[in-house]
């Protein structure tokens, strides 16, 4: 049984649907019913619902707001993989970590590959970035999955906020000089259960791993897509323009390429990531049609 942390989030709420849709025995716990901050709650979790396996899905993930909120920031992305950690290893349970790209500074030309020189730019990504090394220096059975521009049907991300701009205004303006690989919850809930049983088993596929959608483009293609796509059902095709990201001053800076390499992946377990623009059409569609039932 795997045992998921965080499952009221955007990947959380992916993995109990997938895991339903292919019979998986999956647990989703909450926050509320298991901050993985707070070690007693932890360890009785994993003691009471003795999972093969348990996956990490809890974040601090408001990347502007980290720059005020450093504790709670520090006590979601960096204390709370360390409890997790230190219960599954206490427990000889394999442990899935989810990070993010932002761990890097964004200055490399190419593609990132996991064993390239971590660097933040922002409280988020140093948050990240400590969590990371605690789960490696605590939990020997760990794989840790770096993905970036996540986005999907729950939750609050990039596509959901493209969609609400695209039904009331005009004129878009999206960022066009940062690059990444957009990646939806629902391709890597997939790719987490996929992966699952070689892990179970304790198979020594152990270590880092980048796992993102396929294909590299900019916020503003991103957005760029998405308007497209929902004019097809809605009829609005308000304009989107490109900006510079000195036009769109954050708290938090952002790391102009955000691309990673997901070729060990691919050669470990045999697959790659979906294609961004498919996976994203697709859930413009579930998403517009799913508003007009709601209006209907």
């Amino acid at each position: 049984m795997i045992l998921v942390f965080g499952g009221n989030g955007q990947l959380g709420r992916e993995l109990v649907r997938a895991g339903a849709a292919n019979a998986v025995p999956l647990v989703a716990l909450s926050h509320a019913e298991a901050d993985i901050a707070e070690e007693a709650a932890v360890r009785a979790a994993i003691s009471r619902k003795k999972p093969s396996l348990v996956v990490n899905a809890a974040a601090y993930t408001k990347v502007d707001a980290a720059e005020s909120e450093i504790e709670a920031a520090r006590l979601g992305n960096e204390v709370g993989p360390a409890v997790l950690a230190g219960a599954s290893a206490a427990a000889d349970v394999p442990l899935i970590h989810i990070s993010t790209d932002y761990v890097f500074d964004g200055s490399k030309d190419r593609a990132y590959l996991e064993d390239d020189s971590i660097a933040p730019i922002n409280a988020y990504g140093e948050t990240k970035a400590a969590g990371e090394r605690a789960v490696r220096e605590i939990a020997p059975k760990h794989l840790i999955l770096r993905t970036s521009w996540v986005y999907g049907e729950y939750g609050q991300n990039f596509l959901k906020t493209m969609l609400k701009l695209a039904a009331t205004r005009d004129e878009l303006r999206v960022v066009s000089d940062q690059q990444g690989c957009p990646t939806s919850t629902a391709d890597l809930a997939a790719a987490i259960l996929a992966i699952a049983p070689r892990l179970e088993v304790s198979d020594n596929v152990w270590g880092t791993y980048h796992y993102a959608g396929s294909g590299v483009t900019t916020w503003y293609g991103f957005a760029s897509r998405i308007v497209a796509e929902q004019a097809s059902l809605t009829g609005r095709a308000p304009r989107v323009t490109p900006i510079p990201t000195t036009d769109f001053p954050t708290p938090a800076r952002r790391p102009a390429n955000s691309v990673l390499d997901c070729g060990k992946f691919i050669r470990v377990f045999g697959f790659g990531g979906r294609p961004w623009t498919e996976e994203t059409d697709r859930i413009t569609r579930d998403l517009v049609r799913a508003e007009e039932r709601h209006v209907a």
